[in-house]
Protein backbone atom coordinates (compact mmCIF):
# COMPACT_ATOMS: atom_id res chain seq x y z
CA UNK A 1 0.00 0.00 0.00
CA UNK A 2 1.32 3.51 -0.55
CA UNK A 3 2.13 5.94 2.03
CA UNK A 4 -0.13 8.28 3.01
CA UNK A 5 -2.91 6.23 0.85
CA UNK A 6 -6.59 6.52 2.80
CA UNK A 7 -8.83 2.94 2.16
CA UNK A 8 -11.74 1.70 3.29
CA UNK A 9 -14.23 -1.21 2.49
CA UNK A 10 -18.00 0.13 0.94
CA UNK A 11 -20.95 -1.33 3.21
CA UNK A 12 -22.68 -3.82 0.97
CA UNK A 13 -25.69 -0.51 0.69
CA UNK A 14 -22.93 1.42 -0.54
CA UNK A 15 -21.88 -1.17 -2.93
CA UNK A 16 -25.45 -1.37 -4.40
CA UNK A 17 -25.60 2.04 -4.56
CA UNK A 18 -22.25 2.73 -6.56
CA UNK A 19 -23.65 -0.59 -8.78
CA UNK A 20 -26.95 0.95 -9.69
CA UNK A 21 -25.48 4.39 -10.22
CA UNK A 22 -22.72 3.37 -12.34
CA UNK A 23 -24.78 1.24 -14.58
CA UNK A 24 -27.33 4.25 -15.13
CA UNK A 25 -26.89 5.25 -18.90
CA UNK A 26 -25.34 8.53 -19.66
CA UNK A 27 -23.37 8.04 -16.23
CA UNK A 28 -19.82 7.58 -16.95
CA UNK A 29 -16.91 7.69 -14.43
CA UNK A 30 -16.28 11.14 -14.99
CA UNK A 31 -19.93 11.60 -14.24
CA UNK A 32 -20.30 9.51 -11.56
CA UNK A 33 -17.60 10.82 -9.45
CA UNK A 34 -19.18 14.62 -10.41
CA UNK A 35 -22.09 13.03 -8.59
CA UNK A 36 -20.45 11.99 -5.71
CA UNK A 37 -18.57 15.64 -5.30
CA UNK A 38 -22.07 16.91 -5.53
CA UNK A 39 -24.21 15.31 -3.72
CA UNK A 40 -21.40 13.11 -1.41
CA UNK A 41 -22.77 9.70 -1.70
CA UNK A 42 -23.99 7.43 -4.44
CA UNK A 43 -27.29 6.77 -2.31
CA UNK A 44 -27.88 10.75 -2.45
CA UNK A 45 -27.21 11.18 -6.15
CA UNK A 46 -29.66 8.33 -7.00
CA UNK A 47 -32.80 10.63 -4.92
CA UNK A 48 -31.45 13.54 -6.98
CA UNK A 49 -31.38 11.84 -10.19
CA UNK A 50 -35.29 12.61 -11.51
CA UNK A 51 -34.06 16.26 -10.84
CA UNK A 52 -31.44 16.36 -12.63
CA UNK A 53 -32.56 14.10 -15.79
CA UNK A 54 -35.32 16.74 -15.52
CA UNK A 55 -33.39 19.83 -16.04
CA UNK A 56 -30.86 17.71 -18.59
CA UNK A 57 -34.15 17.35 -20.67
CA UNK A 58 -33.70 13.20 -20.50
CA UNK A 59 -35.51 11.51 -18.40
CA UNK A 60 -33.11 8.53 -17.13
CA UNK A 61 -33.79 5.54 -14.68
CA UNK A 62 -31.06 4.18 -12.77
CA UNK A 63 -30.83 0.23 -12.47
CA UNK A 64 -33.21 -1.00 -10.28
CA UNK A 65 -32.10 -2.57 -6.17
CA UNK A 66 -32.77 -6.06 -7.47
CA UNK A 67 -30.88 -5.79 -10.70
CA UNK A 68 -27.92 -4.67 -9.13
CA UNK A 69 -28.54 -7.59 -6.51
CA UNK A 70 -28.31 -10.41 -9.25
CA UNK A 71 -25.37 -8.59 -10.85
CA UNK A 72 -23.48 -9.41 -7.36
CA UNK A 73 -24.98 -12.75 -6.93
CA UNK A 74 -24.03 -13.82 -10.58
CA UNK A 75 -20.78 -12.27 -10.13
CA UNK A 76 -20.52 -14.67 -7.29
CA UNK A 77 -20.97 -17.76 -9.05
CA UNK A 78 -18.13 -16.93 -11.31
CA UNK A 79 -15.90 -16.43 -8.22
CA UNK A 80 -15.56 -12.87 -9.34
CA UNK A 81 -16.38 -9.17 -6.99
CA UNK A 82 -16.82 -5.79 -7.15
CA UNK A 83 -13.56 -3.57 -6.34
CA UNK A 84 -14.79 0.00 -5.67
CA UNK A 85 -12.33 3.41 -5.78
CA UNK A 86 -11.12 3.60 -2.52
CA UNK A 87 -10.98 -0.21 -1.70
CA UNK A 88 -7.92 -1.60 -0.53
CA UNK A 89 -8.44 -4.22 -3.08
CA UNK A 90 -8.53 -1.28 -6.22
CA UNK A 91 -5.72 -1.36 -8.19
CA UNK A 92 -3.46 1.67 -7.20
CA UNK A 93 -2.08 2.44 -10.71
CA UNK A 94 -5.85 3.00 -12.05
CA UNK A 95 -6.00 5.34 -9.49
CA UNK A 96 -3.70 7.70 -11.47
CA UNK A 97 -6.15 8.30 -14.34
CA UNK A 98 -8.66 9.96 -15.41
CA UNK A 99 -12.17 8.45 -15.99
CA UNK A 100 -11.22 5.56 -13.93
CA UNK A 101 -13.87 3.20 -13.38
CA UNK A 102 -15.45 3.81 -9.65
CA UNK A 103 -16.16 -0.17 -9.59
CA UNK A 104 -14.40 -2.65 -11.75
CA UNK A 105 -15.20 -6.51 -11.16
CA UNK A 106 -12.04 -8.46 -10.50
CA UNK A 107 -11.52 -12.28 -10.08
CA UNK A 108 -7.92 -13.67 -8.68
CA UNK A 109 -5.06 -11.86 -8.49
CA UNK A 110 -4.40 -11.87 -4.61
CA UNK A 111 -0.66 -12.99 -4.76
CA UNK A 112 -0.16 -10.14 -7.67
CA UNK A 113 2.18 -7.34 -7.81
CA UNK A 114 0.04 -5.11 -8.73
CA UNK A 115 2.19 -2.15 -8.57
CA UNK A 116 5.49 -3.64 -10.78
CA UNK A 117 3.13 -4.07 -14.21
CA UNK A 118 4.22 -3.84 -17.75
CA UNK A 119 1.56 -3.73 -20.55
CA UNK A 120 2.31 -5.34 -23.85
CA UNK A 121 0.18 -5.30 -26.83
CA UNK A 122 0.31 -6.08 -30.51
CA UNK A 123 -1.12 -7.07 -33.46
CA UNK A 124 -4.17 -9.77 -33.70
CA UNK A 125 -2.51 -11.46 -37.18
CA UNK A 126 1.10 -11.36 -35.42
CA UNK A 127 3.97 -12.88 -37.19
CA UNK A 128 5.67 -15.75 -35.93
CA UNK A 129 8.98 -13.72 -34.83
CA UNK A 130 6.29 -10.91 -33.24
CA UNK A 131 5.17 -13.61 -31.00
CA UNK A 132 8.57 -14.92 -30.06
CA UNK A 133 9.51 -11.94 -28.90
CA UNK A 134 6.60 -11.34 -27.12
CA UNK A 135 7.28 -14.25 -25.51
CA UNK A 136 10.87 -13.48 -24.84
CA UNK A 137 9.87 -10.41 -23.39
CA UNK A 138 6.69 -11.48 -21.66
CA UNK A 139 8.88 -14.26 -19.87
CA UNK A 140 12.04 -12.36 -19.26
CA UNK A 141 9.31 -9.34 -17.23
CA UNK A 142 7.58 -12.20 -15.66
CA UNK A 143 11.22 -13.54 -13.96
CA UNK A 144 12.32 -9.88 -13.21
CA UNK A 145 8.90 -9.65 -10.98
CA UNK A 146 6.91 -7.99 -13.18
CA UNK A 147 3.37 -8.78 -13.56
CA UNK A 148 2.37 -8.38 -17.65
CA UNK A 149 -0.93 -7.02 -18.71
CA UNK A 150 -2.74 -7.14 -21.76
CA UNK A 151 -6.15 -7.70 -23.37
CA UNK A 152 -6.81 -11.27 -24.54
CA UNK A 153 -6.83 -10.74 -27.77
CA UNK A 154 -5.55 -12.84 -30.19
CA UNK A 155 -1.60 -12.67 -31.37
CA UNK A 156 0.61 -11.06 -29.43
CA UNK A 157 -1.86 -10.57 -26.42
CA UNK A 158 -2.41 -13.89 -26.26
CA UNK A 159 1.06 -14.82 -26.55
CA UNK A 160 1.92 -12.09 -23.94
CA UNK A 161 -0.79 -13.76 -21.32
CA UNK A 162 0.84 -17.49 -22.31
CA UNK A 163 4.25 -16.62 -21.37
CA UNK A 164 3.71 -14.64 -17.87
CA UNK A 165 1.49 -17.48 -16.65
CA UNK A 166 3.62 -18.84 -13.76
CA UNK A 167 4.87 -15.14 -13.00
CA UNK A 168 1.87 -13.55 -13.40
CA UNK A 169 -0.23 -11.89 -15.89
CA UNK A 170 -3.49 -9.61 -15.60
CA UNK A 171 -5.92 -9.95 -18.57
CA UNK A 172 -8.14 -6.73 -19.05
CA UNK A 173 -12.13 -7.53 -20.93
CA UNK A 174 -13.84 -5.94 -22.89
CA UNK A 175 -17.06 -7.22 -22.09
CA UNK A 176 -18.38 -8.86 -19.21
CA UNK A 177 -16.80 -11.40 -17.14
CA UNK A 178 -18.83 -13.67 -18.35
CA UNK A 179 -18.84 -12.42 -22.56
CA UNK A 180 -15.00 -13.34 -22.92
CA UNK A 181 -13.73 -12.30 -25.83
CA UNK A 182 -12.37 -14.34 -28.39
CA UNK A 183 -14.41 -17.29 -27.17
CA UNK A 184 -11.41 -19.05 -28.54
CA UNK A 185 -9.18 -17.62 -25.55
CA UNK A 186 -11.55 -19.07 -23.03
CA UNK A 187 -8.95 -21.37 -22.13
CA UNK A 188 -6.47 -18.65 -21.87
CA UNK A 189 -8.37 -17.11 -19.69
CA UNK A 190 -9.10 -20.25 -16.88
CA UNK A 191 -5.55 -20.92 -17.03
CA UNK A 192 -4.63 -17.19 -16.15
CA UNK A 193 -6.85 -17.68 -13.25
CA UNK A 194 -5.48 -20.94 -12.24
CA UNK A 195 -1.94 -19.68 -12.00
CA UNK A 196 -3.07 -16.90 -10.09
CA UNK A 197 -3.60 -14.47 -12.68
CA UNK A 198 -6.50 -12.12 -12.31
CA UNK A 199 -9.60 -10.83 -15.08
CA UNK A 200 -10.45 -7.65 -14.44
CA UNK A 201 -13.30 -5.77 -16.37
CA UNK A 202 -15.78 -2.39 -15.82
CA UNK A 203 -18.61 -4.16 -17.97
CA UNK A 204 -21.67 -5.61 -16.80
CA UNK A 205 -22.08 -8.92 -16.32
CA UNK A 206 -23.66 -10.15 -20.23
CA UNK A 207 -22.37 -7.31 -22.23
CA UNK A 208 -21.15 -8.31 -25.37
CA UNK A 209 -17.99 -6.47 -26.13
CA UNK A 210 -18.58 -3.48 -29.77
CA UNK A 211 -15.94 -2.15 -31.37
CA UNK A 212 -15.88 1.29 -29.22
CA UNK A 213 -15.78 -0.72 -25.85
CA UNK A 214 -12.26 -2.08 -26.92
CA UNK A 215 -10.41 1.51 -26.68
CA UNK A 216 -12.11 1.63 -23.31
CA UNK A 217 -10.43 -1.72 -22.22
CA UNK A 218 -7.48 -0.41 -23.63
CA UNK A 219 -6.85 2.57 -21.55
CA UNK A 220 -7.47 0.19 -18.76
CA UNK A 221 -4.39 -1.69 -19.91
CA UNK A 222 -2.26 1.40 -20.24
CA UNK A 223 -3.25 2.24 -17.13
CA UNK A 224 -2.69 -0.46 -15.09
CA UNK A 225 1.17 -0.46 -16.48
CA UNK A 226 3.83 1.28 -15.78
CA UNK A 227 4.53 1.39 -19.26
CA UNK A 228 3.49 -0.28 -22.01
CA UNK A 229 5.29 -1.96 -24.57
CA UNK A 230 4.22 -2.17 -28.46
CA UNK A 231 5.30 -5.23 -30.11
CA UNK A 232 3.53 -5.10 -33.45
CA UNK A 233 0.65 -3.04 -34.97
CA UNK A 234 -0.19 -1.42 -38.23
CA UNK A 235 -0.40 2.33 -38.23
CA UNK A 236 -4.16 2.39 -37.83
CA UNK A 237 -4.67 -0.14 -34.86
CA UNK A 238 -5.58 -0.83 -31.49
CA UNK A 239 -2.59 -1.11 -30.12
CA UNK A 240 -1.60 2.58 -31.38
CA UNK A 241 -4.71 3.99 -29.61
CA UNK A 242 -3.38 2.25 -26.51
CA UNK A 243 0.23 3.90 -27.03
CA UNK A 244 -1.53 7.21 -27.44
CA UNK A 245 -3.95 6.63 -24.24
CA UNK A 246 -0.38 6.00 -22.49
CA UNK A 247 1.59 9.14 -23.00
CA UNK A 248 -2.38 10.89 -22.30
CA UNK A 249 -2.06 9.15 -18.52
CA UNK A 250 2.10 9.96 -18.02
CA UNK A 251 2.90 5.95 -18.75
CA UNK A 252 6.65 5.09 -20.67
CA UNK A 253 6.06 3.77 -23.82
CA UNK A 254 8.23 1.10 -26.05
CA UNK A 255 8.54 -0.27 -29.25
CA UNK A 256 9.95 -3.45 -31.01
CA UNK A 257 11.26 -2.07 -34.34
CA UNK A 258 10.32 -4.30 -37.20
CA UNK A 259 11.24 -4.75 -40.82
CA UNK A 260 10.10 -1.51 -43.40
CA UNK A 261 8.84 -3.68 -45.35
CA UNK A 262 6.33 -5.40 -42.94
CA UNK A 263 2.81 -3.63 -42.48
CA UNK A 264 2.84 -5.08 -38.73
CA UNK A 265 6.28 -3.24 -38.08
CA UNK A 266 4.78 0.52 -39.67
CA UNK A 267 2.96 1.37 -36.13
CA UNK A 268 6.02 0.19 -33.87
CA UNK A 269 8.66 2.12 -36.15
CA UNK A 270 6.26 5.34 -36.37
CA UNK A 271 6.26 5.19 -32.20
CA UNK A 272 10.44 4.86 -32.34
CA UNK A 273 10.39 7.77 -34.85
CA UNK A 274 7.68 10.00 -32.93
CA UNK A 275 10.21 9.03 -29.14
CA UNK A 276 9.25 5.70 -28.21
CA UNK A 277 11.40 3.71 -26.48
CA UNK A 278 13.16 1.46 -28.63
CA UNK A 279 13.11 -2.28 -27.29
CA UNK A 280 15.41 -5.12 -28.02
CA UNK A 281 15.25 -6.77 -24.38
CA UNK A 282 13.26 -6.75 -21.23
CA UNK A 283 16.13 -4.88 -19.95
CA UNK A 284 15.29 -1.99 -22.34
CA UNK A 285 12.24 -1.80 -20.13
CA UNK A 286 13.03 -2.52 -16.40
CA UNK A 287 15.84 -0.02 -16.65
CA UNK A 288 12.63 2.63 -17.17
CA UNK A 289 10.29 1.29 -15.76
CA UNK A 290 12.18 0.24 -11.95
CA UNK A 291 13.08 4.16 -11.71
CA UNK A 292 9.34 5.29 -12.36
CA UNK A 293 7.98 7.63 -10.00
CA UNK A 294 4.95 5.79 -8.67
CA UNK A 295 3.37 9.18 -7.31
CA UNK A 296 4.09 11.45 -10.02
CA UNK A 297 0.21 11.74 -10.47
CA UNK A 298 -1.96 12.82 -7.65
CA UNK A 299 -4.12 9.95 -6.56
CA UNK A 300 -7.46 10.20 -6.95
CA UNK A 301 -9.20 10.96 -3.57
CA UNK A 302 -12.25 8.68 -2.55
CA UNK A 303 -13.88 11.27 0.11
CA UNK A 304 -16.73 12.85 -1.20
CA UNK A 305 -18.25 15.91 0.82
CA UNK A 306 -21.25 17.63 -0.46
CA UNK A 307 -20.89 20.56 -1.91
CA UNK A 308 -22.11 22.92 -0.46
CA UNK A 309 -21.38 26.07 -2.40
CA UNK A 310 -22.56 24.44 -5.15
CA UNK A 311 -26.50 23.92 -3.50
CA UNK A 312 -26.04 27.79 -2.95
CA UNK A 313 -24.72 28.99 -6.45
CA UNK A 314 -27.06 28.02 -9.10
CA UNK A 315 -26.65 28.70 -13.02
CA UNK A 316 -27.86 32.03 -13.57
CA UNK A 317 -30.80 32.05 -16.02
CA UNK A 318 -28.85 32.77 -18.99
CA UNK A 319 -25.68 30.81 -18.22
CA UNK A 320 -26.75 27.93 -20.10
CA UNK A 321 -27.07 29.45 -23.57
CA UNK A 322 -23.94 31.33 -22.72
CA UNK A 323 -22.25 28.37 -22.13
CA UNK A 324 -23.88 26.58 -25.29
CA UNK A 325 -22.32 28.98 -27.53
CA UNK A 326 -18.76 29.19 -25.54
CA UNK A 327 -18.59 25.32 -26.40
CA UNK A 328 -17.93 23.77 -29.38
CA UNK A 329 -16.70 20.22 -31.02
CA UNK A 330 -12.77 20.98 -30.29
CA UNK A 331 -12.15 19.85 -26.69
CA UNK A 332 -11.59 22.66 -24.09
CA UNK A 333 -10.53 23.10 -20.68
CA UNK A 334 -13.19 24.24 -18.11
CA UNK A 335 -11.33 26.68 -16.78
CA UNK A 336 -10.96 27.93 -19.70
CA UNK A 337 -14.67 28.00 -20.27
CA UNK A 338 -14.86 29.49 -17.02
CA UNK A 339 -12.65 32.41 -17.85
CA UNK A 340 -14.13 33.19 -20.76
CA UNK A 341 -17.92 32.97 -19.98
CA UNK A 342 -17.94 34.81 -16.57
CA UNK A 343 -20.15 31.47 -15.07
CA UNK A 344 -19.28 30.83 -11.40
CA UNK A 345 -17.32 27.50 -10.99
CA UNK A 346 -19.85 26.15 -8.94
CA UNK A 347 -22.77 26.76 -11.58
CA UNK A 348 -20.54 25.28 -14.17
CA UNK A 349 -19.89 22.19 -12.56
CA UNK A 350 -23.72 22.27 -12.10
CA UNK A 351 -23.86 23.05 -16.06
CA UNK A 352 -21.70 20.62 -16.92
CA UNK A 353 -23.35 17.73 -15.08
CA UNK A 354 -26.81 18.10 -16.83
CA UNK A 355 -25.23 18.70 -20.38
CA UNK A 356 -23.29 15.11 -19.73
CA UNK A 357 -26.51 13.21 -18.44
CA UNK A 358 -28.48 14.74 -21.05
CA UNK A 359 -26.08 13.33 -23.61
CA UNK A 360 -24.43 16.56 -24.83
CA UNK A 361 -21.40 16.77 -24.18
CA UNK A 362 -17.88 14.29 -23.98
CA UNK A 363 -15.22 14.32 -21.82
CA UNK A 364 -11.48 13.51 -22.54
CA UNK A 365 -8.07 13.69 -20.66
CA UNK A 366 -10.10 14.62 -17.37
CA UNK A 367 -11.02 18.36 -17.44
CA UNK A 368 -11.50 18.83 -21.31
CA UNK A 369 -14.96 19.35 -22.90
CA UNK A 370 -16.34 19.38 -26.08
CA UNK A 371 -19.43 19.00 -27.60
CA UNK A 372 -20.93 15.55 -28.44
CA UNK A 373 -21.06 15.09 -32.36
CA UNK A 374 -24.61 14.91 -33.88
Amino acid sequence: MQAGRVTRDLTPAQRIAWLRLIRTENIGPVTFRQLLNRFGSAEAALEALPDISAKAGRPMQAISQARAEDEVAGLDRYGARLVGQGEPGYPEHLLQISGAPPLLTLAGGERLDWRRTVGIVGARNASSAGVKMTRVLAGDLGASGYSVVSGLARGIDAAAHRASLETGTIAVLAGGFDRIYPEENIPLAHDILDNGGALLTEMPLGWEPRSRDFPRRNRLVSGLSLGVVVVEAAKRSGSLITARLALEQNRDVFAVPGSPLDPRAEGGNLLIQQGARLVTSAADIIEVVSSADPARHALFEPEWQPDEAAEQNEPAPDDRSKLLQALSTTPVDVDELIAQTGIAPQAMQILLLELDIGGQIEWSSGQLVALRYS
